[in-house]
């Protein structure tokens, strides 16, 4: 009895604020904090040890700095800032301390991970082994993502760029895959389509929406990036696939200019702070493909970032491409032509996506980009001419009938065997001749007719993703009926 009416003793370090300047609290005291700390307020407010002068502590905190004012008391146990992790976030919105703002009831947390955690040694991974089907023809086929990949999705504003990236969660249905995506700096009314789309194709089941919007408190929109990552993380940990999306590491960059600024620290290029480059690597390390000892599991990057009229060499652009696996460059001109997505295939690349890809698809792929790149170049040289000769007129018509095929609708992802088949049927030449009414028949229909029609070779072509020649001629033989039908059906 007497044991249990012990006092509890809790060793804590006391600071005075001094200052309150927007989000940053400068504080008195605090002699052993180091960066990264969590520093406790009042009224339940918390805050982020950021940096040091002689005399003071630079607090960023997060929300609640209407309640805070000088003179007020804060305090350190000497904890790193943790977040908590677990299965109950799936399919929730939280905001960047991991409290779920959808109105829903509280979660409980498995774990505490650390927010700024230091990325898995190389020792501790191996090389990818499997392909992330986004649903996105010209990415899966020209442009491939391994789980495990950080991939850039780098465009102007309004091109399509959020797109890619929620047709790719929405594909994952069913691949056992968890999904995150991060709002960061973007408008509330953005982040509601967001999830109403999620909601609309049943995607919320697997999905996890960290919310970081415009109307957050600037900590918690700098912290956003790296809770998202902290969530993959714990997946991760747990041998599961992860998917994380950052929209936009763009505004990001803006937010933690503007702390930088507020802290005193000297601008550098474009006014950006020195250690712009380190917050973004630091974060984007993060992802990779663990070894099977380390449990096998992945966590794959789609980092969203804005361009100004096209211009990829700008500073936060430059950065952001030499950290990341490979580039998916969105053209306003393309998008302007109606050619959607509008990814540029002269500009974008994937570095080790390609390893990845199933074999039915690195064959058909193969040559694609230099035939696409080709038939621009042969556009342009012949936009003045009146006749062509058999030969360019034909590679001119095969370039029209390959781009009116790798354009798709949003939210409407393509499975890899469709995709297979509209890529070998492009690869025989049947769909030369077709016309443009026929060639968006055939991509509507093809994928339904080969399951009815040719069930058991579709069946063992999805097994092994291989191009056999038993199946390469029941799939010649299955076009052939397809187009006859057709034609019968019309006249």
């Amino acid at each position: 009895m007497a044991a249990s009416l012990k006092p509890k003793i809790e060793i804590r370090e006391v600071g005075i604020v001094k200052e309150i300047r927007e989000s940053i609290a400068r504080v008195e005291g605090l002699p052993s904090v180091v960066n990264g700390q969590i520093v406790n307020f009042g009224h339940d407010g918390r805050g982020m040890v950021m940096g040091f002068t002689q005399k003071e502590v630079l607090v960023l905190m997060f929300g609640g700095k209407e309640r805070i004012k000088g003179g007020d008391e804060c305090w350190s146990r000497g904890e790193p800032f943790l977040l908590p992790v677990g299965k109950g976030y799936i399919g929730r919105v939280v905001n960047p301390l991991c409290e779920p703002c959808d109105g829903k009831p509280p979660v409980v947390p498995d774990e505490y991970y650390p927010a700024f955690k230091v990325a898995p040694g190389v020792m501790e991974r191996k090389p990818v082994s499997s392909p992330l089907d986004t649903g996105v023809k010209i990415l899966d086929a020209i442009i491939p993502v391994a789980k495990g990949q950080r991939q850039l999705i780098i465009g102007d504003r309004m091109t399509g760029k959020t797109t890619i990236a929620i047709d790719t969660i929405i594909n994952q249905k069913g691949k056992d895959v968890i999904c995150i995506y991060c709002s960061v700096g973007r408008s509330y009314s953005s982040l509601l389509k967001a999830v109403q789309i999620f909601k609309e194709f049943d995607a919320l089941p697997y999905t996890v929406i960290v919310a970081g919007s415009a109307s957050t408190p600037v900590g918690e929109q700098f912290l956003a990036p790296y809770t998202a990552c902290t969530l993959g993380e714990y997946f991760m940990s747990l041998g599961k696939h992860v998917f994380v999306v950052f929209d936009d590491l763009t505004k990001h960059s803006w937010v933690y200019r503007q702390l930088s600024l507020l802290l005193n620290r000297p601008p550098g290029r474009e006014a950006y702070p020195g250690d712009i480059f380190y917050i973004h690597s630091q974060l984007v390390e993060r992802a990779g493909q663990m070894s099977d000892e380390n449990g096998g599991g992945s966590m794959t990057f789609f980092p969203i970032c804005d361009t100004l009229q096209g211009d990829i060499t700008g500073y936060i652009q430059t950065n952001l491409i030499s950290m990341t696996d490979g580039q998916t460059v969105i053209s306003s001109a393309l998008f302007n032509q109606g050619i959607k997505p509008a990814i540029d295939f002269g500009l974008s690349v994937s570095r080790i996506g390609s390893k990845a890809q199933c074999p039915a698809m690195k064959e058909l792929s193969g040559k694609l980009r230099l035939e696409y790149l080709q038939y621009k170049e042969l556009v342009r040289m012949t936009q003045l001419k009146t006749s062509l000769s058999q030969e360019a007129a034909a590679r001119l018509r095969r370039g029209e009938v390959m781009t009116e095929l790798l354009k798709q609708n949003r939210q409407e992802p393509s499975p890899i065997d469709e995709q297979v088949l509209h890529l070998y049927a492009l690869k025989l030449g049947l769909l030369d001749s077709l016309s443009s009414q026929g060639l968006k028949r055939f991509k509507k229909e093809i994928h339904a007719y080969a399951w009815k029609e040719l069930p058991e070779t579709m069946t063992e072509f999805t097994k092994h993703w291989t191009l056999t020649a038993p199946i390469k001629k029941d799939l010649e033989m299955g076009f052939q009926n397809y187009f006859k039908a057709q034609k019968g059906s019309e006249e």
